[in-house]
């Protein structure tokens, strides 16, 4: 399905989310917000907090293709990225690339 379908990842600034579309079709977004936080390094603070694919195209790895690309133009914007979204986190915690983009969270009081 993937090999011929065109996949692109944009920012659909208006409605604060990253969208992914295949062949035109929107199958998956990343909802982000500014939450107004301190600014790290100068760098504006964005919360990612929502990772949802449509579900007839789960399961074919466009969640993890999605949130790579939504990392690398957080990037390319000079931001920081609060991954509130626990698929976020996941995808944050078996990859090294993204590490310069990500502001980590603070862990609750009482955990290792």
């Amino acid at each position: 399905m993937l090999d011929s379908a065109y996949v692109d990842v944009t920012n659909n600034r208006d409605q604060n989310r990253f969208e992914l579309r295949l062949s035109g079709d929107l199958v998956g977004i990343i909802g982000y917000f500014d939450m107004g936080d301190t600014p790290v390094q100068g760098h504006p603070v964005i919360s990612f907090m929502h990772t949802v694919i449509v579900e007839d195209f789960g399961h074919r790895g466009l969640a993890a293709v999605l949130v790579s690309r939504a990392l690398e133009l957080a990037r390319e914007y000079g931001w920081k990225v609060k991954p509130v979204c626990t698929y976020v986190q996941r995808f944050l915690a078996g990859s090294r690339d993204y590490r310069d983009v990500v502001v980590q969270l603070p862990r609750p009081a009482g955990s290792r």
